[in-house]
C-alpha cells in the first residue's frame, strides 16, 4: 500500500526534473500533460497533471492497493462509518484501467482507494483524450 498525491502543475517538464531529483526516481510514466513516479521511501505515487493555471495544486489523494479485497474493505468500513463511497470497476483513468473506492471530504476532496489493473493508451479507457480529472 501507498499513498497517492496527485498535483496540478503549470511547468510539467519543469516539474519531472524537480520531482525525479527530490525522490531520486526517473518518472514511471509519462504521456502528453502527465506524468507519474512510484516512490518506494517514502511510500509514494507521485502524480502530476499539467494545467494552464496552478493556484489549486491539489488534484486529489488516494491509496494505491495491490489487492481487491481491500478496496471492498474499505468502501464498507466507510459506507458503515456514514461516508457515501461510490465503487468503479474496470475504470479507465490516469492512462490506466482501475477499480476503486471514492469518496469527497466535506472541502471537495477527492480520496481513492485503487487498484491499477493495466495501461491505457488514453487517458480514459480507450476512448479519446477526455479532460483530467480524475486519477
Amino acid at each position: 500500500m501507498r499513498l497517492q498525491l496527485a498535483l496540478n502543475v503549470t511547468d510539467l517538464e519543469g516539474s519531472i526534473e524537480y520531482y525525479s531529483r527530490l525522490f531520486g526516481v526517473d518518472v514511471a510514466k509519462r504521456k502528453p500533460g502527465y506524468a507519474n513516479f512510484e516512490v518506494a521511501e517514502p511510500p509514494l505515487k507521485l502524480v502530476l497533471f499539467e494545467t494552464e493555471d496552478g493556484s489549486d495544486r491539489l488534484n486529489h489523494l488516494g491509496v494505491e492497493v495491490f489487492d481487491d479485497a481491500i478496496i471492498a474493505e474499505t468502501a464498507d468500513r466507510q459506507s458503515a462509518a456514514g461516508l457515501e463511497v461510490t465503487r468503479t470497476e474496470n475504470e479507465g483513468c490516469c492512462f490506466a484501467s482501475q477499480n476503486k473506492a471514492i469518496s469527497y471530504a466535506p472541502d471537495g476532496t477527492m480520496w481513492e482507494w485503487y487498484r491499477k489493473l493495466e495501461d491505457l493508451e488514453n487517458f480514459a479507457s480507450n476512448e479519446p483524450q477526455k479532460e483530467m480529472t480524475c486519477c
